[in-house]
């Protein structure tokens, strides 16, 4: 059994190293729309999540496929696949920078998404306040697409029919997500096939490009090092979290993920150059709050 208290200075060491896999996926919002302006949303989302997958597979090796249950191999494969398609088209495909954030935003529903199928799935049990937790997050995205004009359904039903494929991306990859956790933790058996499904998104996002009506592909040297930073990071993110998640504090982690939201839009309105109102960050506040009521309700 490896040991969790902080005191112990290996698992000091393995919970900063996975606390750093937080930073690394915060920088994901900025980094994949600065590229798809760059490069399009395909063809640029294909390019980086190339280099993420070679540069994964160096570090970690690819995986022994007959090792995973079939269940995990192909339905969390294509559920891995499924989500980061979405949610980085989601994001390319937003008509301003502020959308994107927005966007970013609604990826966050994913924690309480997860806890709710958990529960229905019968791999936890919850207390009676995960479902005003849940509510305060759904409240939260609500607030951030409506902004200034307070709680007002119509003002979110305007805004999401001004770019219905975007936000219909980001809510999906959100659900998918959620779905791609629990069956990961039914049918995952402790393996990691993450280079082996970066692979397989970075095919999909190869064809999509191949059929869609996106120029071609013209590196600048500051959209190749943006390429080869969000690659890099997201790699470095993967094989940090797996190595804290393995020797570090899990309870530590598990609650400093859900102020990801938080981290994320700060990196991404700095890159941007995005101010968001007041109102954003009201509904950034409450998409974490939720997330954190419900994970502590959930909890033993």
């Amino acid at each position: 059994m490896v040991a969790s208290s902080l005191s112990d200075p290996v698992v000091r060491r393995a919970t900063t190293i996975g606390l750093l896999a937080i930073v690394c996926w915060s920088a994901t919002v900025g980094l994949v729309r600065s590229i798809a302006e760059a490069l399009g949303p395909a063809g640029g989302a294909a390019t980086f999540f190339t280099v993420s997958a070679v540069l994964l597979t160096l570090c970690r090796g690819l995986p022994r496929i007959r090792a995973f249950h079939p269940g995990y191999l192909v339905g969390g494969g294509l559920l891995f696949v499924a989500y980061e398609v979405c949610l980085a088209l989601s994001l390319g495909y937003a008509h301003t920078r502020a959308q994107s954030l927005e966007l970013g935003m609604i990826n966050y529903l994913w924690p309480s998404l997860t806890m709710l199928l958990a529960v229905w799935a019968g791999q936890a049990r919850a207390r009676p306040w995960l479902w005003p937790g849940a509510a305060l997050s759904f409240l939260g995205i609500v607030w951030v697409l409506t902004g200034d004009a307070g709680l007002s359904l119509h003002q979110f039903v305007l805004n999401l029919q001004d770019n219905p494929i975007a936000y219909g991306l980001a809510f999906l990859a959100a659900a998918l997500w959620a779905v791609y956790s629990v069956l990961t933790r039914r049918h995952g058996g402790g393996q990691n096939g993450v280079p082996l499904f970066q692979f397989a998104v970075a095919a999909t996002l190869w064809v999509h490009y191949a059929l869609s009506d996106e120029p071609p592909l013209s590196f600048s040297w500051s959209s190749a090092l943006q390429v080869l930073l969000l690659g890099t990071l997201t790699a470095t993110g993967y094989s940090c979290w797996n190595h804290g998640i393995q020797k570090g504090n899990m309870a530590l982690m598990a609650v400093a993920s859900y102020f990801t939201p938080v981290l994320s839009m700060l990196l991404a309105c700095v890159w941007l150059g995005t101010i968001p109102t007041l109102a954003f960050w009201q509904g950034v506040v409450m998409v974490t709050a939720g997330s954190l009521v419900g994970w502590h309700a959930t909890r033993g």
